[in-house]
């Protein structure tokens, strides 16, 4: 038979120890300890409510919770002169619109900001504050592609001729940025044709032709035509069948 472990023989001490100095504890942690006189007398005087008397009025407010407040205002209301509306602020309020902005986009052409009217189913490049004619499909019939007057490939992307671009490459300083409205709805960009955007050194946002007009006409007037560019397809173009 093998001694007892250490263990052993220090908890079997610590027990020993606990039975002949405090013989009360266990008997005091088992026992629940009985109501004092005093005790008893304030629970004759003062009884303890049941559940169903207890009741809280409708008017209490407890503390930690609070109604929602009646007025945003902090405090009365202001009578100075100098106090902003920022209801009111417009950043662009005092900053002329330029003049080749978007006013109407029609199913065969566009309404520009200085009266001039693009119709006959002709889309417009509109750089550096200038307004031209475009039409890039027409580039794909002068190269004698079989894609002529298509642009949608195959894959389902929006390619158009290097030709279709040549303003861009003749223009100087270039524009930062080229808003580029593919008509009624979206495709995506070829990556050719992204590429060669982008190797002119300029940044390329697609949309539909409503909401390219919409985003030319804010950034334009924000910073300038200069560094805003856009070429948009009317809203009415059909891509014709091969």
């Amino acid at each position: 038979m093998s001694p007892p472990s250490v263990q052993f023989l220090r908890a079997f001490r610590a027990t020993e120890l606990i039975r002949t100095f405090l013989p009360g504890v266990r008997q005091t942690l088992q026992t629940p300890r009985s109501p004092s006189p005093l005790a008893l007398r304030h629970h004759a005087r003062f009884p303890r409510p049941s559940s169903s008397q207890i009741h809280i009025s409708s008017s209490t407010t407890i503390r930690g919770i609070s109604s929602a407040p009646k007025s945003v205002d902090r405090g009365p209301a202001s009578k100075e002169e100098t106090q902003t509306n920022f209801g009111a602020l417009n950043v662009l309020r005092g900053a002329p619109p330029p003049t080749t902005a978007i006013d109407a986009c029609l199913n065969d052409g566009f309404h520009l900001g200085n009266g001039l009217k693009i119709t006959g189913g002709g889309g417009c490049l509109l750089v550096g504050g200038e307004a031209f004619s475009w039409r890039p499909w027409l580039a794909g019939m002068r190269a004698g592609t079989s894609r002529s007057g298509q642009m949608i490939n195959r894959k389902g992307h929006w390619d158009v001729e290097k030709d279709a671009w040549g303003l861009l490459d003749l223009v100087w300083p270039k524009p930062d940025l080229l808003i580029l409205g593919l008509g009624p709805s979206i495709h995506p960009i070829s990556p050719e044709t992204r590429k060669h955007i982008n190797s002119l050194g300029i940044r390329l946002d697609v949309q539909d032709t409503r909401n390219a007009a919409a985003q030319f006409n804010l950034l334009a007037t924000e910073r300038g035509v200069s560094n805003i560019a856009a070429a948009l397809i009317p809203i009415g173009w059909k891509e014709p069948k091969s």
